[in-house]
């Protein structure tokens, strides 16, 4: 089959992952318009609220790996269903929630859950099954470029609706953006018809023996690690960004239009950085995306924000989003091979999820301590570049494939 007869066979269940993701992404990455009200109606406190995120994470993360794994062995099909669906009861309970005990089981637990069903990590391991390695990265940019405008259709609602009707009229406008995610899921999970490559010497041994073996390779390692302060710095971000606006004096609206902004340049970010990954050493450019981001958070948090300021931060930091997605997961790819790789892609993931629980709980926790984020915003800035350049020099310096992968080729 021809490279265009592939991808057309195949567009249904890549089109459906992209939904799928932009949907999980872009309603998991809005969460924070609902902040402020919900916590003033309920009377949880903001930490509380920042909790139940960092819950949310803390669930995803751990969870990717096992998901991963299943999925390696025995399909996509039911995973990608029931995580559509508890997305769904998250949403309903959340939308429900008069105490910390729901807020926490409905936005932290059950989305937390399904997002290891129906995000990033699953919806890449789709999309690489579809396509040859000659267009692994390209169609991975694309991918992720679809899943990246999630926010530019989620916030604008959630916000909208929050200020007209209230937070919870807000929330089920997410609802019904959730039934949507199970049909896309439906359309992704026929992904399981399709054949999948041989890769001698990782596909031949079992997950535990995979996984051990990766967390022994460096740079799979170093790229581990890396990928915790990109977790932090984004969710702190997505989290925290309204509340700072508003503590600032702008207007509400600004952050559902910051966040909307991410979203759009987020695509384009993923695109560039798809097409750059298949023309370049991905772990540098990894390396190189962690320190540009840091630098434009230090710029944008240590001056006085302004609404132009404001949205061109959102345009800069969203083009270095998502572009991460693309870079990791097709170097694992290609270092491992595609069988394992929605479990390998979990494990990092997981790593890139504990940062994510330090940001979502650490901000929150500084803001209430200190009533600002300056020591939070010190803290992400520093140890991010300091990541970055480490991740760029590993990346120039280590050459050798993993072990095993080369004993199977001698």
């Amino acid at each position: 089959m021809t490279l265009d007869k592939l991808i057309k066979a195949n567009l249904p269940i890549l089109i459906g992952a992209s939904l799928m993701l932009t949907l999980s992404m872009g309603m998991r990455q809005s969460l924070g318009v609902f902040l402020l009200p919900l916590t003033k109606e309920t009377g949880i406190s903001v930490s509380e609220f920042t909790m139940a995120i960092a819950v949310q994470n803390l669930s995803w993360g751990f969870l990717q790996p096992w998901v991963g794994a299943w999925a390696g062995k025995n399909g996509y099909r039911h995973l990608l269903l029931t995580g559509s669906v508890l997305y769904v009861g998250g949403l309903v309970l959340l939308a429900l929630a008069h105490n910390f005990l729901m807020v926490l089981m409905g936005a932290g637990v059950l989305i937390g859950l399904s997002l290891a069903c129906t995000g990033s990590a699953m919806a890449m391991a789709v999309a690489t099954r579809c396509v040859s390695p000659s267009m692994r990265s390209t169609i991975l940019g694309v991918v992720s470029a679809a899943g990246s405008i999630g926010a530019l259709i989620a916030a604008p609602i959630g916000q909208t609706l929050s200020q007209h009707e209230g937070w919870r009229m807000g929330v089920m406008g997410f609802v019904v953006l959730g039934v949507c995610m199970v049909v896309a899921a439906w359309f992704a999970a026929k992904v399981d018809q399709l054949p999948i490559t041989h890769t001698p010497g990782f596909d031949d041994n079992s997950a535990s023996f995979v996984a051990l073996h990766a967390l022994r390779y460096p740079p799979y390692l170093v790229m581990t690690i890396a990928y915790l302060v990109c977790g932090m710095q984004l969710v702190f971000l997505t989290t925290h960004l309204p509340t700072y606006l508003e503590i600032c004096g702008l207007d509400p609206m600004l952050s559902a239009q910051a966040l909307g902004t991410i979203g759009g340049f987020n695509a384009l970010g993923s695109l560039f950085f798809g097409w750059l990954g298949g023309r370049s050493n991905k772990l540098f450019v990894l390396g190189l995306i962690y320190v540009l981001r840091s630098i434009g958070i230090g710029f944008y948090f240590y001056a006085d924000p302004t609404p132009a300021t404001t949205l061109v931060f959102a345009a800069y930091i969203g083009f270095l989003w998502l572009g991460v997605a693309p870079l990791v997961t097709g170097w694992i790819s290609e270092a491992f091979g595609i069988r394992w790789q929605a479990m390998l892609s979990g494990i990092a993931f997981m790593s890139h999820q504990l940062g994510s629980f330090i940001g979502a709980l650490g901000g929150g926790l500084i803001y209430d301590a200190l009533g600002n984020y300056n020591l939070a915003i010190q803290v992400g800035v520093s140890v991010g570049f300091i990541v970055g350049m480490v991740q760029c020099i590993f990346a120039l310096t280590w050459t050798r494939a993993p072990t095993l992968l080369t004993a199977a080729k001698t």
